[in-house]
């Protein structure tokens, strides 16, 4: 049986984890399957992984670091790359103690990483390696190893044609870039067509079709993300505020992240405890519960590479919103017919619509049964054959 190796950053939260954990259960049956994780946040993966998949952690990130290390970097000053970074959160605040030691381990973590996984790049005896950061198509492109060498992107460049050519850069000498979405397979397609490496669309895949579904008369809204800024939270409490007079509807909010504080500050500065509840990280299980126990899914991100929340919304019939700006729920979305796509992130349109959908049972129930046999469409059993044609 052939090997698949797939390179990760860690097997902590996030999309791209979550996408790891899952293309390396598809694959098991027909190959080998391992996973190199640089870092051991949990002792394991916060998703769950078949155990017929090897994983292997290089970093325990709990490790004190060793003095000659920390002599390593003050020879080179290498720190000094970080201080507009963390400007503002140290130097502003007068934490400088914090700061500089902040900044040592973040930069000697970085060149341990890439000691450990040079090392262990250099041990594989797989027929395909799949990396899944830039830096990581890097190192796997630096190496002379024989193997099928397969970068995998997530991210949308988001019009940042820095970041774009930083993904052309580190893939350039692979020999396949998969894209999680067909606007990024074009966009990299023609930007790769000097260099060896061919491109391809691979969507992500959708774990399953919930048995129990969401009736639709249940008067909460969800949504469910990480905590961050680009996923435009407090744009969505500002809308709710906005609408809260209008209806009687509760507003879920499922995930963990920096945003936290600045959250729960505006739901109590605008009076939102009893509407409004922040439930953290929850597992698979419990957000298909708590979707089940909704009745409409909105997406307020700025960007969304792939948004396959919305599709695990879609599986449990919840109607889905999102602003435009979010590129992945423009693939996802079909206008009018499972959801609502709103152009120019336009607070007031997104408003009227989540009234409208509120206000209209007969709509949520028809864009919830055209969301479900959308969903189906991104499960394992379809996925899985664009992936053995590829290793094929």
């Amino acid at each position: 049986m052939k090997k698949v190796t797939i390179l990760s950053l860690h097997l902590g939260y996030g999309g791209v984890e979550k996408a790891i954990t899952n293309l390396a259960n598809m694959l098991c049956n027909n190959y080998n399957v391992e996973i190199i994780s640089i870092y051991n946040l949990y002792n394991k993966s916060i998703y769950d992984i078949n155990e017929k998949v090897t994983v292997k952690y290089l970093i325990n990130s709990n490790l004190p670091l060793k003095v000659e290390e920390y002599k390593l970097l003050f020879k080179r000053l290498q720190f000094i790359k970080l201080i507009k970074s963390l400007y503002n959160n140290y130097f502003k605040k007068m934490h400088l103690i914090e700061f500089f030691k902040d900044s040592i381990n973040g930069i000697l973590m970085y060149k341990k990483r890439k000691k450990e996984m040079k090392k262990a790049l250099k041990k594989i005896h797989s027929d395909y390696v799949i990396s899944t950061k830039t830096y990581l198509n890097k190192w796997l492109s630096q190496e002379k190893i024989k193997t099928i060498k397969i970068g995998w992107e997530h991210n949308h460049h988001h019009n940042n044609m820095k970041y774009a050519k930083k993904v052309i850069n580190s893939a350039k000498n692979l020999d396949y870039l998969v894209l999680v979405s067909k606007n990024l397979n074009q966009f990299y397609k023609e930007k790769l067509k000097k260099y060896k490496c061919k491109t391809l669309y691979i969507p992500n895949v959708l774990k399953e079709i919930p048995k129990s579904k969401s009736s639709l008369k249940k008067k909460n809204l969800i949504t469910v993300g990480r905590l961050s800024i680009e996923k435009g939270y407090l744009d969505l409490l500002k809308i709710f505020n906005n609408i809260k007079e209008k209806c009687d509807w509760n507003l879920d909010i499922v995930g963990d992240g920096d945003e936290r504080k600045n959250l729960e500050k505006f739901i109590r500065e605008n009076n939102l405890e009893k509407r409004v509840t922040l439930h953290g990280y929850k597992n698979s299980n419990d957000v298909n519960k708590l979707m089940q126990n909704a009745s409409i899914y909105i997406m307020t991100s700025y960007t969304e590479s792939f948004g396959i929340v919305l599709l695990e919304a879609m599986s449990n019939k919840l109607p889905c919103l999102a602003f435009s700006s979010a590129e992945g729920a423009r693939e996802i979305i079909s206008n009018n017919i499972d959801g609502f796509l709103i152009k120019n992130r336009n607070f007031k349109s997104m408003e009227s619509h989540i009234l409208k959908l509120i206000n209209d049972y007969n709509l949520r129930l028809k864009m919830g049964k055209k969301g479900l046999e959308k969903s189906k469409l991104f499960l394992k059993e379809n996925i899985i054959n664009y992936w053995l044609e590829l290793l094929k």
